[in-house]
C-alpha cells in the first residue's frame, strides 16, 4: 500500500516540470524569471495536493524545496491559494522543525545537545563548530553552505555525541572528526563548482 502511495506520488510530481531559466538574460531579468518559474512549480503543486483534505504540511514541504526555505511572502501565497489562513500556515512552518523560514544551507548540521550528548561533550563540539563557521547555532554561513543547529534527543544516546549532517548520523563525534566532515563537503562542493 505505502508503496503504491509512493508511486502515485511519483507519476503527479512528473507533471510538475523543473524550473528553467534562460541564461541569455541581464541579471535583474534572470532573477525576476526564476522566480516567475518557481511560482509557476508552486501552483502546479498546490493544484496537484489542495484538493486534497490535510495537504498543508506536504505542499510546504514541495514549497520549501522549490525556494529553500519559506519566507512569509511564500508562507501569504499559500495561505491565498489554499485558502488556509495565514496563522495558521504560519503556525505549521514555526511549529515543525523541518521547515525554514530563513534560508539555509546546502549542508544542516544538527548537534545533538540531549543530555547523554551534552555530558560526551557536545558543548565543546558546537563551539568548535561555531568558532570553525564564525557563526552561531540557528544561522547560516555568508556562502549559504552551512547551517548550524543545536537539537535535543534524537535517540541514539549509545553513539553520543551525535551530529547529524543532512540526514547522514555520526555518532561518538570528536572535535577533529567535525573539522573532517567541514573540510570534505567544502572540498566536494569545489569538485562540483569546477565541473560546472
Amino acid at each position: 500500500m505505502a508503496q503504491e502511495i509512493h508511486r502515485e506520488e511519483e507519476l503527479r510530481e512528473r507533471e510538475i516540470p523543473a524550473a528553467f531559466v534562460y541564461d541569455v538574460m541581464p541579471g535583474e531579468e534572470k532573477e525576476e524569471k526564476i522566480k516567475e518559474n518557481k511560482y509557476d512549480e508552486l501552483n502546479r503543486v498546490i493544484s496537484l495536493y489542495s484538493k486534497e483534505p490535510g495537504q498543508l504540511i506536504r505542499i510546504l514541504q514541495k514549497a520549501q524545496d522549490i525556494f529553500g526555505h519559506l519566507p512569509e511572502e511564500v508562507q501569504a501565497y499559500i495561505a491565498e491559494k489554499t485558502e488556509t489562513p495565514v496563522s495558521e500556515v504560519n503556525g505549521v512552518v514555526t511549529f515543525y522543525s523541518l521547515f525554514s523560514a530563513e534560508p539555509r544551507g546546502k549542508y544542516t548540521l544538527d548537534l545533538c545537545m540531549g543530555t547523554a550528548c551534552y555530558i560526551k561533550g557536545a558543548q565543546e563540539l558546537m563551539d568548535t563548530l561555531k568558532d570553525h563557521l564564525k557563526i552561531d547555532s540557528g544561522e547560516t554561513t555568508p556562502d549559504q553552505l552551512f547551517t548550524v543547529k543545536s537539537t535535543r534527543c534524537i535517540g541514539a544516546c549509545g553513539l553520543a555525541p551525535i551530529l547529524v549532517v543532512n540526514g547522514d548520523v555520526h555518532g561518538n563525534a570528536t572535535t577533529g572528526e567535525i573539522l573532517k566532515i567541514i573540510k570534505k563537503y567544502r572540498k566536494g562542493e569545489e569538485i562540483e563548482s569546477k565541473k560546472h
